[in-house]
């Protein structure tokens, strides 16, 4: 396993992010645990989940998962660094959502006790809050800081001006602030190439990637049929963007990779890119996930991609310039 910063920090991650989404909702418990010991056996440190994760609003079922695997064995929490989300329902009362201070407090709480933690290593808002002041969020985690519940302050599903302000509105208090911002991206959708990542990378913010492979659309054309890629939403993207697939399936049968490979790999390469995030239902995609480490793409075939898949273009530039 190869080992990089998270963003500005000197906090050291595996290139690759356990994603746990599918932990209890659609990989059973026992499997899922055999998972998380296979991904430590293989050197992967950085666990991300989340409260909402588990398909019922309010029970925090992956989160739960997980706190009883640490249970099963004490020495596992301090392998790890542990990633989880705050902001989404988590119940019928009007203050269990979003960013208050209120509710920022109650979920960071009520997922170290799912957890069975003292501490979560990045606390993460899983959305922007815009009906909710800054200063009221920066005190809610400076405060949860100080009491040492949470280490790092990240963000998922940011604008690039909400990062940008973020950052700014940390740095007025001189507080470490935004480490992490989780977006979607992959080359099939590079839209926060425009102002996302141009914002991360002046504040130092590392980028988690997540849903690297669109879905499973880039998981490769003979297998879009199989499991989560046999859904309206991936086969409606299958026919209106065929031509663009055809091409893509083609490069990785030229190079001898399989394109989930090559999806991921060409994340990696991304300078802005900590760790993308992988979600696998089984043992076997996990350790199938492992060949992206290793697979190095040389310039001529960066330069292919960007022709199947063309850059999404820094703004202003791309529309104004």
């Amino acid at each position: 396993m190869k080992y990089i910063n998270l963003g500005r920090t000197g906090l050291s991650v595996s290139r690759i992010c356990l994603g746990t989404m599918n932990f209890g909702a659609i990989t059973p418990k026992e499997d899922s645990f055999t998972i998380m010991n296979h991904a430590l056996e293989l050197g992967i440190n950085f666990f991300d989940t989340a409260n909402v994760y588990g398909g019922k609003i309010g029970e925090g079922i992956t989160e739960k998962l997980m706190g009883e695997w640490f249970e099963h064995d004490k020495g596992r929490r301090d392998k790890i660094v542990l990633a989880t989300k705050v902001y989404g329902n988590m119940g019928n009362l009007p203050n269990e959502k979003n960013l208050s201070a209120y509710h920022i407090k109650k979920a960071c709480e009520d997922s170290l006790k799912r957890l069975k933690t003292d501490h979560i290593d990045l606390y993460q808002m899983h959305h922007v809050d815009r009906n909710t002041p800054w200063d009221e969020i920066l005190q809610a985690t400076d405060q949860l800081i100080r009491e040492g519940k949470i280490i790092y302050v990240g963000s998922s599903n940011f604008a690039g001006w909400d990062i940008a302000t973020a950052c700014q509105e940390y740095s007025k208090r001189n507080m470490l602030g935004l480490v992490s911002e989780q977006s979607k991206y992959n080359l099939f959708n590079r839209q926060i190439e425009r102002e996302v990542i141009p914002a991360c990378e002046y504040y130092g913010v590392g980028i988690i990637p997540w849903s690297p492979l669109e879905g499973g659309l880039l998981g490769g054309i003979k297998k879009v049929n199989e499991g989560r890629r046999n859904t309206s939403e991936v086969m409606n993207k299958y026919k209106k963007h065929n031509n663009q697939l055809d091409k893509w399936e083609n490069f990785c049968a030229e190079i001898g990779e399989e394109p989930a490979d090559v999806g991921h790999a060409w994340l990696i390469h991304q300078p802005s890119v900590t760790a993308p995030i992988i979600g696998p239902r089984t043992l076997e995609q996990l350790e199938k996930s492992m060949r992206v480490i290793d697979l190095n793409l040389d310039k001529n075939q960066l330069d292919k991609l960007d022709e199947i898949f063309p850059p999404a273009g820094q703004a202003p530039q791309y529309y104004a310039w």
